[in-house]
């Protein structure tokens, strides 16, 4: 019996060791604010209502502190390289009347110079083509700005956010009087006061992270002024007391809820995030005035979490809303083929969480970082993709996705483009499976892009889907490589829709090469729609299978398309560069002996032979000179493009099979169903040209006369 009592109180000890309440650190958790009055250059405040505020707190208060924050210099070439703090310009005159958190952006849009700005994130430019005088120039809300004589170029940013919030600690109470540590430079009369647990928060976590102790979160709002930071951590478990009533809130800050910088091991649970920008106040994106992207949630940014380089990391039942930026998102160092670094991150789940009215990405990868799993997880309202990523060995398997772009495999950094390492060990390794698309708001689907390769997208179901469901893409931009090695297999895509706006949609896209498709369904229910189409193939994919695949009551059943270009430079009279055709990995076939078709008014004109592609150099070379120039747009088609559709049956289309692509000697059109159904303005069972052989398949439902298949060439 004794030994019993030790054992109990040993192993109470032990918990109470393990665990560190962060109310013992200090954080209040409450969500009471007041109102109060400031007075310019007092560290004194009278509150409405004193509440629960005690000393030693922080606190948020607004209306009584102007200042500038985050002054940055941007351009004017790639703005996310190279950004300065020196920026060279002077600011006066905000004095918090037109708002308690304004962003400003001034981009250089002429090399006059002249200025383009905004006070709402790039949604709208308030002044565009404005002379530089450098002299004090007016912006809004009674904020002038002068700019320093320096070498202005077009693309040249400059952004700054004036705010008026002091965030402070109370180191007095007596009565209605609050004496902070820091004094306002406002007298305010309507400042607002709310409680902080920044400091405390983080207290907690350095010190359980060098006692290797655990945090537990009771219930509450937790009021955040700038993210948390879990650095260096060998294992440490984050567990609040209730995924819906345990919050941080960073809707008054700027940051990640949870900043992860390296360390071993961090477990996340039961708690929910809440920042200040969501789906109707997403920022804007532009293109610079020097042609480079920009996207202005960067700005004023906020998300749920951020992990940079921790090894193994577990986020469960997480629920995030109204993040600016990339809601969980992981940026850090990476394998470079055999080059692996000391640390960097090897594993992160994200199972049980949901994302929920954000206007950037629900979940992503901004770097290489291995073995991401989004396992049963919610994403309701994501203003760019669900999943966005080049990570390593992705598996994005059993979630319900809707109001939401695409859960987009590859889309590499476009600050890193076509690096060697690529070669060794790929990238963009990922299984999509078991998903749920619901057609409710944006309709993104799944996107396969930008040099990935071994993709499997399968047993996905796409409900009342008003979009794209499935794409595999060999497209490059910024340099990056193409896709491929892709099966897409066992989807069951319905795209019936009948909403006031119904999209042209395509059930499964595909333009990357090495991909087989096959046993998927695709399907309008009811009449047949004719702006979905079933199956879209396009010329330069290679090694295409599409076999046992279900199409029915599409506007086009399955159709190809063909692959143009359009030159942008030429060196000499057989080599040039080109936008369109995808810029090939150094192991392919390098456009060796690829046909190029000339057009004249969009109209095949004559043909060149390639000779060959530079993968290095990004140069096509002809076999024989030819008079070309920039702005000359041409088709290209492969000597054998081995294509094998077979064993699929097409019912109910208006445009069953539609040949538009130039095909080859070895594409292959055999064994399939072709029936009528109920398409009743059906002529044709298969129509188009093209070098295409069919053989062996079954037309149901078309007189002998219109029904015939065409095969040209």
């Amino acid at each position: 019996m004794l030994s019993a009592v030790f054992l109990a109180l040993g192993l109470a000890q032990a918990e109470e060791r393990e665990w560190l309440n962060v109310r013992d650190c200090g954080a209040s958790g409450s969500a009471f604010e007041t109102t109060a009055s400031t007075t310019t250059g007092s560290k004194q405040i009278t509150v409405k209502n004193v509440g629960d505020f005690k000393v030693g707190q922080g606190v948020m208060v607004s209306r009584c502190n102007i200042r500038y924050v985050n002054p940055t210099l941007w351009g004017p070439g790639e703005p996310y390289i190279g950004a300065s703090k020196d920026t060279g310009l002077e600011i006066r005159g905000y004095d918090g009347g037109a708002g308690s958190w304004i962003v400003f952006l001034l981009e250089i849009d002429s090399a006059t110079p002249t200025f383009r700005w905004s006070d709402d994130l790039a949604r709208s430019w308030k002044g565009t083509k404005v002379p530089v005088t450098y002299d004090w120039q007016p912006l809004s809300g009674g904020v002038e700005v002068r700019f320093s004589r320096r070498d202005l170029k077009p693309g040249h940013m400059i952004s700054f956010s004036a705010r008026d919030q002091l965030v402070s600690t109370i180191e007095k109470i007596e009565g209605n009087v609050l004496t902070l540590r820091s004094g306002a430079n406002r007298t305010a009369n309507d400042a607002v006061v709310k409680h902080c647990d920044s400091m405390a928060l983080q207290a907690a976590l350095d010190r359980a992270i060098r006692e290797k102790r655990n945090v537990f979160v009771p219930i509450g709002r937790y009021r955040l002024a700038s993210g948390l930071s879990v650095r260096n951590a060998s294992a440490v478990v984050i567990e609040g007391q209730s995924s819906v009533d345990t919050i941080l809130d960073i809707s008054d800050g700027q940051g990640a809820c949870l900043g992860l910088y390296h360390g071993t091991e961090v477990t996340v649970r039961n708690l929910r995030l809440v920042g200040h920008t969501g789906l109707a106040e997403q920022p804007g994106a532009f293109r610079t005035s020097s042609g480079f992207s920009f996207w202005a949630c960067t700005l004023k940014s906020c998300s749920g979490a951020s992990i940079n380089a921790t090894e193994r990391v577990l986020f469960e039942n997480v629920h995030a809303s109204q993040m600016a930026s990339e809601c969980f998102i992981s940026g850090g160092p990476y394998r470079r083929g055999a080059d692996e670094p000391k640390q960097y991150t090897k594993s992160a789940t994200f199972l049980r969480c949901s994302v929920t009215d954000c206007a950037a990405n629900a979940f992503n990868n901004c770097d290489f970082a291995e073995n991401t799993s989004v396992l049963h997880c919610r994403i309701d309202g994501a203003g760019w993709h669900a999943y966005e990523g080049s990570g390593r060995f992705v598996r994005f398997i059993g979630n319900y996705v809707r109001n939401a772009g695409p859960v987009t495999i590859g889309d590499i950094p476009h600050t890193l483009p076509r690096l060697d390492h690529y070669h060794d060990l790929g990238i963009g390794q990922a299984i999509v499976r078991d998903n749920v698309f619901e057609g409710i708001g944006r309709c993104g689907g799944v996107t396969v892009i930008y040099g990935t390769a071994q993709v499997v997208v399968a047993n996905n179901l796409f409900i009342n889907y008003n979009g794209n469901a499935i794409h595999a893409s060999s497209a490059t931009v910024h340099n990056n490589y193409p896709s491929g090695n892709i099966t897409i297999s066992g989807n069951i895509i319905d795209l019936t829709y009948s909403g006031e706006k119904p999209a042209a949609r395509i059930g499964i896209n595909v333009s990357a090469s090495d991909t087989l498709v096959h046993d998927n369904q695709v399907y309008v229910r009811g009449a047949c729609d004719p702006k979905v189409t079933g199956l879209q193939l396009r010329d330069g994919a290679l090694n295409v299978i599409a076999h046992n695949n279900l199409i029915r009551n599409c506007g086009r059943g399955i159709t190809t398309q063909r692959l143009s270009g359009t030159i942008t430079e030429t060196a000499d009279s057989r080599t040039f560069r080109q936008t369109g055709l995808p810029l090939e990995w150094r192991t392919s076939h390098l456009y060796r002996n690829w046909t190029l078709v000339w057009l004249k008014a969009n109209k095949p004109a004559e043909q060149s032979m390639i000779d060959g592609y530079d993968a290095t150099a990004l140069q096509f070379k002809l076999k024989e000179p030819r008079d070309m120039k920039v702005g000359d747009r041409f088709e290209v088609f492969p000597p054998s493009a081995n294509w094998n559709l077979h064993d699929n049956t097409i019912t109910g289309c208006a445009q069953p099979v539609t040949f538009n692509g130039h095909g080859s000697d070895t594409s292959f059109f055999r064994n399939n169903l072709i029936e009528r159904g109920g398409a009743t303005n059906a002529t044709q069972a298969v129509t188009g040209s093209g070098r295409f052989k069919l053989s062996d398949s079954h037309i149901n439902g078309f007189d002998e006369k219109d029904g015939r298949a065409k095969s040209a060439r």
